[in-house]
């Protein structure tokens, strides 16, 4: 299938849409034909010369998508360039014709480190001795090891890669799933015979039909006694029914930077899980990550100048 391009015709301008002055900056910076306009979709329709915008940068975190009103404002939007590594929220959303890239990479450092970090916490018990501390408690104990462990890493993309060359350093037993076999991965139909022999399971697929509630009771039986369930994917990715009914039971553990429902609800059963380490969405937030998505928005727009083909193009599924 050939990589899609923008075409402009010669000497056209390129109008984008987008979320902040420094990225507006950034793109203009690019050549005199471009022209930024800082639009926040909350606040209805573009107006003026924003409406001939060929390239909308929506803002990071934006709760819901615009209603229709702002599609029609914009009848020559060609592009929609995010800012984050998923882009679920989009696809399927947007009008016939307009393409969706992520900014993959952007974000992959600090999920990989946030991996990393909770998988050690979790295996040494931080959270317990964390705990133990502010009660002024000196509770001395065994817990498990990163070193020598078998970890089966779900999604072998950058993020999944990237934890890969991370764990290296541990001896680990490392296997790599994806929805496809390849060389070096092994594909998702093998999960039933994998999982039974993984002490950790780490989650960084996207979110597609096939891995919506992917992480069901079945998968989360197949896992051993005591196994770990990292979660840096998305919520809806695993059944939180499930997973709870094996935190109480405290077979499983878990460490969970995404959640179903997200924000997690005050009161939902998940705050006082036993066995779960529990941050709200934050693993690839670190204070690079918006320069790094920046830039990838800065290289799509010099892509389009140039008439090269886009990059991170998602799938429509």
């Amino acid at each position: 299938m050939p990589v899609p391009t923008l075409d402009l015709a010669p000497g056209e301008p390129l109008h984008v849409l987008v979320p902040s002055a420094g990225i507006g900056a950034a793109v203009e910076a690019l050549s005199p034909r471009v022209r930024a306009h800082l639009v926040s979709a909350d606040d209805g329709p573009p107006t003026g010369e924003a409406t001939a915008a060929q390239v909308w940068v929506p803002r990071l975190g934006g709760a819901t998508l615009p209603g229709s009103g702002f599609f029609a404002a914009l009848p020559r939007l060609r592009l929609v360039q995010l800012l984050s590594a998923g882009a679920e929220r989009f696809v399927g959303r947007l009008p016939e014709g307009v393409l969706l890239c992520s900014a993959r990479g952007a974000h992959t450092p600090a999920t990989a480190e946030w991996v990393m970090a909770a998988v050690l916490a979790a295996q040494r018990g931080i959270p317990f001795f964390v705990r133990e501390q502010d009660a002024g408690r000196w509770s001395f104990g065994t817990r498990r090891s990163l070193v020598g462990a078998r970890v089966l890493v779900v999604g072998a993309g950058d993020i999944g890669t990237t934890i890969g060359r991370m764990l290296a350093g541990f001896d680990v037993e490392l296997t790599y799933v994806a929805r496809t076999a390849r060389d070096g991965v092994r594909s998702t139909a093998e999960l039933p015979d994998l999982l039974p022999h993984a002490d950790v399971v780490v989650l960084v697929v996207p979110v597609t039909p096939e891995t919506v509630g992917m992480v069901d009771a079945e998968f989360l039986a197949a896992m051993p006694d005591g196994a770990l369930l990292v979660n840096a994917s998305r919520g809806v990715v695993v059944d939180t029914d499930a997973l709870l009914a094996e935190l109480r039971a405290e077979r499983l553990r878990a460490a969970l930077d995404v959640t179903d429902p997200e924000p997690l609800p005050a009161g939902h059963p998940l705050w006082s899980a036993p066995g779960l380490l529990l941050t709200p969405h934050v693993a690839g937030t670190v204070p690079d990550t918006g320069g790094r998505a920046a830039a990838a928005v800065t290289e799509q727009i010099a892509r389009v100048l140039a008439g090269r083909e886009l990059v991170n193009v998602v799938d429509r599924y």
